[in-house]
């Protein structure tokens, strides 16, 4: 039985971001966009998007003509700052953890594409899911025409036991998808004291970063959650703001 509601949680979190392709059950989309609808956005011009300043991006851009360039080197670490309702979650980002995945994050949280969004998937015991701009779970990059990126699965090692029981962790961030690692985009996930026992069951989902400053308020969060996704109360994720702290 344990088995079989573990797999049914997975579906339920994470076949979510591709929209239309795995549209996501609607007892779980009632959360709102009303946290985004006041805040200008824009489309880049065709081709490869510039990347934005290491300062931030003076406009909030959601809509992408296709996928960043390398926008950071391959030995920097990052420290990411989610401002949120409740108080702030700090996570480090080491570019070598999985450097497609760092560098699309750095690159959206710089346009400020984050900002203004909400947690829309909490399942207390497993995680906090975020990053969709539409505030449903559909929503992503790979949207107009947009992008979706690959080269992101987990460790090897993460695949075969006994290393797979250390792949996940409480206070890890990581991507969330659609259909394998094929279809990352823009939407992670926290995973909460618990949620390990699960993903170390099926280690698809590429880890970027580890929270290293307010796992009380990511805890919050996730205790304010259900069993179907849906949050009992919405929390902000007000802005994401990241700095280069070496390499």
């Amino acid at each position: 039985m344990l088995a079989v509601l573990a797999a049914a949680i997975v579906g339920i979190v994470f076949a979510v971001n591709g929209g239309s392709k795995a549209a996501a059950p609607t007892t779980t989309t009632t959360t709102t966009t009303t946290t985004t609808s006041t805040t200008t956005t824009t489309t880049l011009k065709p081709g490869v998007p510039t990347c934005p300043p290491a300062a931030g991006s003076a406009q909030r851009v959601v809509l992408f003509e296709g996928a960043p360039g390398n926008c950071i080197t391959k030995t920097a670490v990052f420290e990411a700052t989610f401002k949120t309702d409740l108080g702030n979650i700090v996570v480090s980002m080491p570019a070598a953890s999985s450097y497609a995945a760092v560098n699309n994050f750095v690159f959206l949280a710089r346009y400020r594409y984050y900002d203004k969004t909400t947690f829309h998937r909490v399942i207390p015991g497993f995680v906090v899911q975020g990053g969709d701009p539409w505030g449903d779970g559909t929503g992503g990059p790979q949207h107009y025409p947009g992008y979706s990126f690959t080269g992101n699965t987990p460790p090897a090692s993460c695949k075969t036991k006994p290393s797979q029981a250390a792949c996940y962790q409480p206070g890890d961030i990581a991507m969330a998808n659609s259909a394998g690692a094929s279809t990352d985009a823009s939407q992670f996930f926290f995973v909460l004291t618990g949620g390990e026992k699960v993903l170390n069951q099926e280690p698809n989902y590429t880890i970027f970063g580890k929270v290293i400053a307010g796992t009380n308020v990511m805890d919050k969060i996730g205790a304010d959650g259900s069993a179907s996704g849906t949050p009992k109360v919405k929390v902000n994720l007000l802005t994401v703001t990241v700095k280069q702290v070496s390499g």
